[in-house]
């Protein structure tokens, strides 16, 4: 199970960045809410769905996650450099936590739920998630709960209750303006 943080510090591609993360303990949200600012990079990254490539990284972009506590996912919301939201990337996980820095972070369990803006939704990685499972790294438990947040997760979009998708738009309007945005290498 690897640990990925939100401060992304050893991501390569990128050569400058600014980042913020900030507490929040609203009646619409409960947990931490990070920003990711890219300034300069080796390369774009792009990803490609359903025969469409997507730019999901590139200068001027901006990644926004929700770490809604008491949650067994975590949100990306992946903004353009015209501030238009490019995919909204569910990470399945085991649990989250704060480093002593105050970064948050999280245990991913291989299954991801993709949103794009024309409404497509897409479940990744069910075969990491059984190779996974195979080779000890999760448990069976580990798999159980992997398998019902994503199944809670995509019913709760279907459903059109999944708030994250106007939360995200609110939240960057705030978080920007607060940031004040420190670049760092």
């Amino acid at each position: 199970m690897k640990r990925k943080f939100s401060d992304r510090a050893n991501w390569r591609r990128i050569l400058r960045r600014s980042y913020t993360s900030m507490n929040m303990d609203g009646d619409e949200f409960k947990g931490m809410v990070t920003l990711y600012r890219i300034h300069e990079l080796r390369e774009p990254l792009w990803k490609e769905y359903n025969g469409r490539k997507l730019c999901l990284a590139d200068r001027g972009y901006l990644w926004m996650q929700h770490f809604p506590r008491g949650e067994h996912f975590v949100v990306t919301t992946m903004f353009d450099d015209k501030n238009r939201v490019v995919q909204w990337y569910i990470d399945i996980c085991k649990t989250q936590g704060l480093t002593d820095q105050q970064v948050p972070w999280f245990d991913d369990l291989y299954l991801d739920v993709v949103v794009l803006p024309s409404g497509e939704v897409f479940l990744l990685d069910e075969d990491e998630l059984e190779e996974a499972l195979q080779q000890g790294v999760v448990t069976n438990k580990d798999a159980a709960l992997a398998r019902k947040t994503a199944g809670k997760v995509l019913s709760t979009i279907r459903s059109g209750r999944f708030r994250y998708f106007t939360l995200s738009l609110k939240h960057r309007k705030a978080l920007v303006m607060q940031s004040g945005e420190v670049s760092e290498s």
